[in-house]
């Protein structure tokens, strides 16, 4: 029998709480013994990864005996390539997540502060958690906007990091490009605005910024980007941030020298130029959006009009109970209550096919409701 053990972990770990992934589909199967599943729980791609990282993936196996390249060179020059900065302005990383904790170990000192918007992405607050700094955390505005007179006013001498996630997950609302100028232009010097892009690629509306175009014209910013989502490779992790160098430099120092695989570099340097791959995924989303938006106007229920490739839809007092029956049904969503949203679902954008499934089955648990 084991031994509780007597030493003593750290105090900030008392205050981390382990992120809930989204329920795979092996496990609701195994649980409920379905043969069929339909998951829109994670903003993955519903069309897969990109075929041209597959294909170079299956070429690369034979290298595995090689450590990968700790700078992640051929990567970096791809980047450069396609977004039209150096390649000193990015580092490469185990997806967004390590990236977001480099971050934190780069620059926070305990009892400094972040600014986070509420509800967003809880890793944030990990990366502070970790190296015990403080956690100021703002509530979006009605219907979910940003409000960058709230974000300033919130800004001390104490503060280190602002964070903003545009599109926001879980809202899927966004900053727009002169609401991102005027906060970067009003920040003090010494803070870091940390914009997390992820969903970019699935935004359509004009006044959309993925950041890049601040990072290009020298302002003190690091955008937050990642291959998980419009790229389909989710389950190799790798992300990246692009910032000024002397940014990249800093972090890199705290970053360890194998931290992202061989093969994860090759798919990601191949996704970025898969344009047919990118242009249909974005296709499937845009439409599959209109999709549950018009399911939603039918069942009278109110949701917030994203740009990212998930909508968050309002389902009222009786949103726990609809999410577990659309799991007993083979329909994985994620409940609010991960953003202390306990009247919302999140719903990924999946195929016609599949979000055609969750139209039926959520059809279905709302009749018989009434």
């Amino acid at each position: 029998m084991e031994k509780n053990s007597k030493i003593k972990r750290r105090f900030a770990l008392n205050k981390i709480k382990p992120y809930q992934p989204g329920k795979p589909i092996w496990e609701l199967q195994s649980e409920l013994d379905l043969d069929q599943v339909v998951k829109l729980a994670s903003n993955e791609n519903p069309i897969g990864p990109s075929p041209k990282a597959v294909e170079v993936l299956q070429h690369s196996l034979s290298t595995l005996n090689r450590y990968p390249d700790a700078h992640a060179t051929r990567l970096k020059e791809v980047l450069a390539a396609h977004l039209s900065l150096s390649t000193e302005q990015f580092i490469i990383t185990n997806g967004a997540d390590e990236l977001i904790t480099l971050i934190s170990e780069t620059y926070l000192e305990p009892d400094d502060e972040i600014i986070v918007l509420s509800p967003s992405f809880s890793e944030y607050q990990f990366g502070a958690n970790l190296m015990g700094a403080n956690i100021v955390s703002i509530p979006l505005d009605n219907r979910f906007q940003f409000n960058i007179h709230t974000i300033l006013s919130s800004v001390t001498e104490h503060t280190k990091l602002v964070y903003v996630c545009s599109p926001n997950n879980p809202t899927g609302t966004y900053l727009s490009s002169n609401d991102l100028e005027t906060l970067l232009l009003a920040l003090p010097e010494h803070v870091l605005l940390v914009l997390d892009t992820a969903y970019s690629h699935f935004a359509t509306n004009a006044d959309y910024t993925d950041g890049l175009e601040f990072v290009r014209s020298g302002h003190q910013l690091i955008v937050l980007q990642t291959f998980s989502k419009i790229y389909g490779l989710a389950g190799i992790r790798i992300g990246f941030g692009a910032a000024p160098s002397s940014i990249i430099e800093s972090i890199t120092s705290v970053k360890e020298p194998f931290n992202v695989n061989t093969l994860a570099q090759y798919a990601a340097a191949s996704a970025i130029e898969d344009v047919d791959h990118v242009n249909q995924s974005k296709l499937v989303n845009t439409s599959g959006r209109k999709q549950l938006y018009e399911a939603f106007s039918r069942l009278g229920l109110s949701y917030i009009e994203s740009m990212a490739n998930f909508v968050f839809v309002e389902i009222g007092h009786e949103a726990k109970r609809v999410y577990e029956r659309l799991l007993e049904g083979g329909v994985i969503v994620r409940h609010g209550d991960a953003w202390e949203m306990p009247e919302y679902l999140r719903v990924s954008v999946g195929t016609q096919e599949e979000n055609a499934k969750f139209i039926k089955q959520l059809e279905l648990i709302k009749s018989k409701a009434e």
